[in-house]
């Protein structure tokens, strides 16, 4: 459960709260949970380097994304291109990377689009059999660390996450239809002018 992970302070017998003790964050998922666990709770990976002097050099690199079959512009830090070099390229990386190493949020939502293209068997190659078909056996098994679930709320910010559970919420809400408000009010009205002799008297339709 995500609760055994995340660090609660205690104060006497006071629990401080965290965000996903209260309002709409209570509701959010154990998938949302795994990720931001991933994300914000979990030790990144030890980085050995001698850093230069003044600020960390970013690169602005054009590169593929493979399994979406599109070019995409990014900023990124000269280890950052290390690394995409040594997985042997950006979709490689960003599949074995997790997210405490990733860490922003642009790059996450890239995963989180290349995860749901597996999932779909890669419809952009759709017109390339065999091509799609050299795809999925090359990156496929990357959807088994992975629910459906989990990779529907992979990559967003903890705001996001909210805003996008609260959308579907409200969406889930039944309408009333009017038809049933106005009998309704009828009932009231006649019960006020003792016009409804019992409460178990039905009325009508209307």
């Amino acid at each position: 459960m995500f609760w055994e992970y995340l660090s609660i302070k205690t104060l006497g017998l006071f629990q401080i709260p965290t965000k996903f003790d209260k309002g709409i964050g209570a509701l959010l998922p154990e998938a949302y949970k795994k990720f931001y666990k991933e994300w914000k709770l979990t030790e990144p990976t030890a980085v050995h380097y001698i850093p230069e002097e003044g600020k960390w050099k970013r690169d602005d690199i054009t590169g593929e994304v493979e399994v979406l079959d599109k070019y995409i512009s990014v900023v990124v830090t000269d280890r950052t291109i290390n690394l995409i070099n040594a997985n042997y390229g950006f979709d490689h990386y960003l599949l074995k990377t997790p997210a405490c190493d990733i860490k922003s949020l642009l790059p996450l939502g890239i995963k989180r689009k290349i995860l749901q293209e597996l999932e779909k068997g890669c419809p952009a190659y759709a017109d390339q059999p065999e091509k799609q078909k050299e795809i999925l056996q090359q990156y496929q098994k990357y959807l088994s660390s992975y629910t459906t679930e989990e990779i529907k709320w992979y990559g967003y910010s903890f705001t996001e996450a909210c805003k996008i559970l609260q959308e579907q919420l409200d969406s889930e809400k039944k309408v009333i239809p009017l038809k049933h408000v106005y009998r309704s009010e009828l009932i009231e009205k006649l019960k006020a002018a003792k016009l409804v002799p019992t409460s178990d008297q039905p009325i009508g339709d209307i």
